[in-house]
């Protein structure tokens, strides 16, 4: 049966950090779903304004219910903000990471997100420089990727493609995650 991982989208996402790990997770043969948490399945990016329309809304997710083996959540700002902002989001990452499935998080939504949830607590995480003095009971780390149990964190978009391989190697497995790598020629 398929890996299945979603990505939560809110406006204000950093382009980068949501696009290369939905690309590269659907390379590797990973079921993925973007997750717009507003009603609008249309979500504006940070930078450009780029427009990506998600598969399905949060609420409609929660409805159907279902299990999903990752949570993959961009930074960006305010997109980082607006994740932390959603209480819907918050109950959905709590219960994803009670269950030990993957909580992956990169930039400003380690900090901004994860931390606040409890969920960096004790675990080694890496996140935006200068965003680390935001998290209280975490282990900071300044590596491009830190993985810790069920928490895969990243710096940035530039460390994006570096993010969704971590990823791809955790959901899968480490050949597939360098057949993956060497795809994209990363």
């Amino acid at each position: 049966m398929a890996k299945k991982a979603i990505v939560l989208l809110a406006d204000g996402f950093e382009d980068v950090e949501a696009v290369t790990p939905i690309d590269y997770l659907q390379r590797a043969g990973i079921e993925v779903t973007a997750v717009s948490i507003s009603e609008n399945l249309t979500v504006t990016s940070k930078w450009g304004g780029i427009k990506m329309t998600a598969d399905t809304t949060l609420s409609e997710l929660v409805k159907k219910g279902g299990s999903w083996d990752a949570v993959i959540l961009p930074g960006g700002m305010p997109g980082s903000s607006n994740l932390a902002a959603s209480k819907e989001t918050g109950s959905l990452i709590k219960n994803i990471a009670a269950n030990g499935k993957l909580v992956c998080a990169i930039c400003a939504a380690p900090a901004l997100v994860l931390a606040p949830l409890g969920i960096l607590s004790g675990k080694k995480f890496t996140c935006y420089p200068g965003m680390e003095e935001k998290v209280a009971n975490g282990k900071w780390s300044d590596d491009r990727v830190a993985v810790d149990g069920n928490i895969i964190t990243s710096r940035g978009a530039g460390t994006a493609g570096e993010f969704a391989i971590a990823i791809i190697e955790k959901l899968l497995d480490k050949i597939t995650a360098e057949k993956i790598a060497s795809a994209v020629l990363l």
